[in-house]
């Protein structure tokens, strides 16, 4: 078996395969509950499409700051492709040209469009 990819997050390593939702964490996070882990994936779906909207309607200023909203939403969860999807939104926003900042919040996009599909199947599922 080869090396697996691996990065951090707050001091956390994990996989850049895994799912898009780290259903440990989020059990940790809600002590297990059923009904608040859905109330909370449905809350996280509905401000990840707000903020996303935000960024692409926004002042590169503004774009910062929702990434970074996003980014601590995301880490709550466990949604960590979105949390690093993000921070390289607030970084980019923070230091790069037009061009690149408006690369990340496309990958961010899509990385939030992939994580919204796997939570309403969750949902459903539940």
């Amino acid at each position: 078996m080869g090396v697996l990819p691996f990065a951090t997050v707050d001091g956390a390593a994990f996989a850049f395969h895994e799912r898009p939702i780290d259903l440990v964490h989020l059990a940790r996070m809600t002590l297990g509950d059923p009904s608040l882990e859905g109330e909370m994936l449905e809350a996280f779906g509905l401000r990840t499409s707000m903020l996303i909207l935000r960024m692409q309607q926004a002042a590169r200023s503004s774009i910062g700051a929702a990434a970074q909203a996003l980014k601590g939403s995301a880490r709550g969860i466990g949604a960590w492709r979105i949390a690093s999807a993000a921070e390289a939104v607030e970084l980019a926003a923070a230091s790069s040209a037009e061009p690149e900042l408006k690369s990340a919040v496309d990958r961010l996009r899509v990385v939030a469009e992939e994580t919204r599909a796997a939570i309403a199947e969750l949902l459903q599922a539940n």
